[in-house]
């Protein structure tokens, strides 16, 4: 069996997972964050470190991947590699240290970060290894093609709007303050989760950048999970506030 058959089969599988994730998680809530309480979701570990294991190979496992690829050197790679890094050096290692974390918070360590790791090491190797190794070797001038430029606007538009939302919510509270709030304000005003939306475009535009399969697997795998956590955030929002605002839609304005 070639190594493309068995990305092929790893391809796979993430599809499939990523129906199973839609419909666990539109069934039950995942436990963290304001939808965990007591041990509710089993044995946790501090949450800044579970947000770097779990997503610790879309940082490190990607890197080493893409350097083994014989097409490492090439501009076209590279930049796609920057694409990836903007995100998940954020992600996987700014945004832990920066978060607000109570004491003595924790994450799920079998329901959240065991699947988390599992499932951006499969993610990290689909992605890293088709732009470096297994898929076309991508010329400059993909660089100004339609589906590079309209898929890298999506990407940015998609960074900016999850970097503004986290800022957002991260200065909601005062320093030392408890509980939540109603945040408001840009896309606040029209969807409850547009750190999820900025997200989601991100992943789309990075399929429509690399036209890839892999791309597009994970940002089907990322509305598979996002959209229902979106669903659930919204309507945490309505039952905890009642004067909570009647236009908001969870993640896509005026539709969802």
């Amino acid at each position: 069996m070639s190594e493309l058959d068995i990305h092929r089969m790893i391809l796979l599988a993430v599809f499939v997972a990523a129906g199973a994730t839609f419909a666990a998680t539109g069934l039950k809530t995942v436990p963290y964050g304001r939808h965990r309480s007591g041990g509710d979701g089993g044995f946790g570990i501090p949450e800044r470190l579970g947000w770097v294991v779990m997503e610790a190979p879309c940082v490190f496992g990607f890197w080493w991947i893409f350097q083994q690829g014989g097409n490492k050197g090439e501009l076209v790679p590279m930049v796609f590699l920057c694409m990836w890094m903007t995100h998940y050096v954020h992600r996987g290692i700014i945004y832990p240290l920066r978060k607000r974390v109570a004491a003595g918070k924790t994450l799920p360590l079998l329901m959240v970060v065991v699947p988390g790791f599992i499932f951006n090491s499969a993610n990290a190797y689909l992605n890293a290894r088709w732009i470096s190794a297994l898929g076309p070797a991508y010329p400059i001038a993909w660089l100004w093609s339609f589906r590079f430029l309209y898929g890298a606007l999506l990407f940015v538009t998609g960074f900016v709007i999850n970097r503004w939302a986290d800022y957002k919510l991260r200065t909601l509270r005062a320093p030392g303050e408890t509980g939540y709030r109603i945040p408001r304000g840009g896309l606040y005003d029209e969807v409850s989760c547009p750190n999820y939306m900025g997200e989601l475009l991100q992943w789309i535009g990075f399929a429509i950048a690399t036209w890839s399969l892999s791309g597009a697997v994970f940002a089907v795998f990322t509305a598979a999970n996002l959209v229902p956590r979106a669903v659930s955030h919204h309507l945490w929002y309505q039952r905890q506030f009642p004067n909570y605002p009647r236009r908001r839609r969870a993640i896509i304005p005026y539709l969802l």
